[in-house]
């Protein structure tokens, strides 16, 4: 049977030792020997021994770029919630190691400073699609930060569900779900409105009769200027 590649023979190994003797008391050393293969090599793949944890991410995040590239005006939520999906499935695949891995993270501060830092860069790459996607429209910037904001929220509950578990269900079903909250908020930034077209919000007292507020609305529809 062939070996892991390398990256992931480290990865395995550096999760192995801190578990085993602790994060502080593990050296590059250490994992590159585990992992039998030499400190230069270690460096070759990882910056730090705690990169060697979050393995993968740039060719992930690659992924997610692709796929929301790929997209177009009319898919780009279809886009979002598919690039969601596949950084889930990340985590779903190499089920063993990503629940070690979120073990040793809420034991190791300087391991969720590095995962907070990761899921930094998955949101600035949504918020800077849906932001082209909107374009010159109005407070594009803003809606652009709450969308990023509102996926990476539902996929983190789901994943965090998953893990506390133990890994012991398919969280595609509840991701959907979540999912499901950001598209019915957003779904309405695929169909704006014409500008022509403006909407009347009215306010009477329960006490008012039917007479009397359609007498209402008809005086204020009667007082609007002509259109040009």
């Amino acid at each position: 049977m062939p070996k892991p590649p390398i990256s992931r023979r480290l990865a395995e190994a550096a999760v192995t030792l801190f578990d085993e003797n602790g994060y502080d008391e593990t050296t590059v050393d250490d994992i590159a020997a585990r992992a039998g293969v030499s400190r230069s090599t270690f460096f070759r793949y990882y910056r730090s021994k705690e990169d060697a944890i979050f393995p993968d991410h740039d060719a992930l995040l690659a992924r997610i770029d692709a796929r929301l590239r790929a997209s177009t005006a009319d898919t780009a939520i279809v886009a979002i919630t598919d690039a969601v999906r596949i950084v889930l499935a990340h985590y779903v695949d190499d089920a063993e190691v990503s629940l070690r891995r979120y073990r040793l993270v809420r034991r190791v501060p300087a391991l969720r400073d590095r995962e907070i830092a990761s899921v930094a860069r998955y949101q600035r790459l949504f918020r800077e699609f849906v932001g082209e996607w909107l374009d010159d429209s109005p407070d594009a910037g803003l809606r652009a930060e709450l969308m990023a904001a509102s996926v990476v929220a539902a996929h983190n509950q789901v994943l965090r569900g998953w893990l506390r578990a133990g890994g012991t269900y398919d969280p595609s079903g509840p991701l959907d779900h979540a999912l499901g909250y950001v598209i019915a908020t957003f779904r309405h930034l695929e169909q704006p409105q014409e500008h022509g077209e403006q909407v009347i919000v009215a306010a009477f007292p329960r006490t008012a009769s039917p007479q009397a507020v359609m007498a209402a609305i008809r005086r204020h529809l009667d007082a609007r200027p002509p259109s040009s």
